[in-house]
């Protein structure tokens, strides 16, 4: 069953993938074929900073592809003016035959302001807006908004997907609500299953309530980190050195301890055990299903190694499908 905003209603099995581009574009599309080969769901990608422009790799992967999905779970508001996120989404959207998802957030302030030289100001009124003007320009083509952060007056005149979905990455109370609100879905990273249950799904249904909408059929995409190894204490310690990082970001920093008393600058393997995957498949397969079990309707596990006894992304994949 498919809904209105064009995603299946809850289906227990679908699964997406998420991974970067790595040191090479060849390689990559490789992992694509597979994943589409494999029959999971959809592919993910984020626009980092020192990374490659993520639009242009996932239109090369719809070009090497024929059925799965492709989203960018977060593409920053603030470097691309939204008439501009509006024309790639529908761009890519064209080229991969109906197949794209768009995911926009907010970022970071050390990234926004300290990287950028912009200023990260009332992200959710800010988001309101971007995504307001987004909106308008893929469901009706055209866009007339002016507002306190964006503003817009523009056509796009190609053939465009009026429902093509819209997720919000979201991680605070009143962003997860604007996302139940006026977006399609949420992207979540570095939730656990905990956090999901008793924030996100909350604050979301929160704000579909508030526009008159139902929480079925709305997107709840949640990354999961995988890591199919016979080495479980090495694997950990790689996802740490991941995990220490982005706890050092107060966003992320603020729903970790919310979810975890006892949430430190270097998080214990009962934490890491909580966000992440790492061991066998029956494993990876319980994490799966936690996040589930707490809303989660798309799992995007990214799978990683970095260790002796990895099964790599290659295995990881093929073992999951199996």
């Amino acid at each position: 069953m498919v809904t209105a905003s064009g995603y299946p209603s809850r289906v227990l099995t679908r699964l997406g993938v998420s991974f970067d581009a790595g040191s090479s574009l060849g390689s990559a599309v490789e992992r694509a074929r597979l994943a589409d080969h494999l029959g999971y769901d959809s592919i993910w990608a984020s626009q980092l900073p020192p990374a490659r422009e993520t639009p242009l790799v996932l239109a090369t992967y719809a070009g090497a592809t024929e059925k799965i999905g492709l989203g960018t779970a977060v593409m920053p508001i603030y470097t691309r003016h939204p008439t501009a996120m509006a024309q790639m989404a529908l761009t890519i959207d064209e080229i991969a035959g109906g197949r794209f998802r768009l995911g926009i957030g907010v970022s970071h302030q050390v990234t926004v302001e300290s990287m950028w030289g912009l200023k990260l100001a009332h992200p959710v009124e800010a988001m309101r807006e971007y995504a307001g003007i987004v909106r308008a320009l893929i469901t009706t083509g055209s866009a007339n908004a002016d507002g306190e952060h964006f503003s817009a007056h523009a056509a796009y005149l190609a053939p465009r997907r009026p429902d093509l979905p819209i997720l919000i990455s979201a991680l605070s109370p009143r962003m997860l609500e604007l996302a139940g609100e006026i977006a399609d879905g949420v992207s979540l990273w570095m939730c656990a299953p905990d956090y999901i249950r008793d924030h996100v799904v909350p604050r979301v249904r929160a704000g579909r309530e508030k526009a008159g909408k139902p929480l079925e059929g709305f997107e709840i995409e949640a990354a999961v980190p995988v890591c199919l190894t016979t080495a479980r204490a090495e694997g950990l310690a790689v996802f740490r050195q991941t995990a220490e990082r982005y706890a050092s970001l107060p966003f992320y920093r603020k729903v970790l301890d919310k979810t975890f008393p006892d949430m430190s600058d270097s998080p214990n393997d009962r934490i890491l055990s909580a966000l992440a995957g790492i061991g066998d498949l029956d494993e990876i397969r319980s994490t799966i299903e936690r996040y589930r079990q707490a809303g989660t309707t798309l799992p995007v596990i990214g799978p990683f190694g970095g260790h002796e006894g990895a099964a790599g992304f290659k295995g990881t994949l093929e073992a999951r499908a199996a």
